[in-house]
């Protein structure tokens, strides 16, 4: 059973907007009254994110960028289908699939969720929820205007840099000069400016920085990895370094 899965190891999730959502939509599932009870200040600061904290809070946001264009796709709905998948195997991947059909329904204050999440998440894992939902934005093919403002509002009321969003953007969304967006530098850079800007963010998009919230998160965090690499190997070619 999902709830089985997602009781008991939720933490801070439980209080504030996120809780209220977990109550509606997970109430059916088993009893988490005592702890949701809309007030995220009943959780300490720093409390450890569980890999359930991570998963429910990315379903509530991923929740709201589906809805952003005004449509559903199948496309997008399997791409979330199979990362749990991944997680949970077939079952506890139609399960997730269903809470999130019951999200869907809802309305979700996305500015409020950001900052309950902002309060409790390290910024690795918050930047790994920007990176899921650009994909999820694209699986369909393309991001839709408003699905990429939602992601926008998103990133910035997560505390995610510009920089670091557009570093993201650029993964997903290639244009001329990508790799130097990657890389968080301009094409005017020197040559030991990009390999500095390649050793920081080796670092920063490393996925073991992810490690904490499960295996299928840091497999997922890779991509990141290897987009930098990528983007360092492409500009080292350009520059013959």
């Amino acid at each position: 059973m999902f709830g089985k899965w997602i009781g008991g190891t939720l933490g801070w999730t439980l209080g504030g907007p996120i809780g209220a959502l977990a109550g509606f939509v997970l109430g059916t599932l088993f009893d988490i009254s005592e702890k949701s009870d809309g007030n995220a200040k009943a959780y300490p600061a720093g409390m450890q994110t569980t890999p359930n904290d991570y998963l429910f809070s990315l379903l509530v946001l991923v929740s709201a960028v589906l809805k952003a264009d005004g449509k559903i796709m199948k496309s997008e709905l399997n791409y979330v289908k199979e990362f749990f998948k991944v997680n949970f195997g077939v079952d506890g991947a139609q399960n997730a699939l269903k809470v999130l059909q019951d999200l869907t329904k809802q309305n979700i204050p996305v500015t409020d969720v950001c900052q309950q999440i902002r309060n409790y998440m390290d910024y690795p894992g918050r930047l790994q929820l920007i990176h899921f939902l650009f994909g999820i934005a694209a699986s369909d093919g393309e991001i839709h205007p408003d699905e990429l403002n939602l992601i926008r509002q998103i990133s910035v009321n997560l505390g995610i840099t510009g920089a670091d969003y557009t570093s993201i953007e650029a993964m997903m969304i290639p244009k001329t000069d990508w790799a130097y967006d990657v890389l968080e530098i301009s094409p005017a850079a020197s040559n030991e400016e990009v390999k500095k800007a390649y050793r920081q963010m080796a670092v920063k998009y490393h996925p073991d920085k992810v490690s904490y919230l499960g295996e299928e998160v840091q497999q997922a965090a890779n991509e990141k990895f290897k987009k930098v690499n990528e983007a360092y190997q492409l500009i080292s070619k350009e520059r013959n370094l």
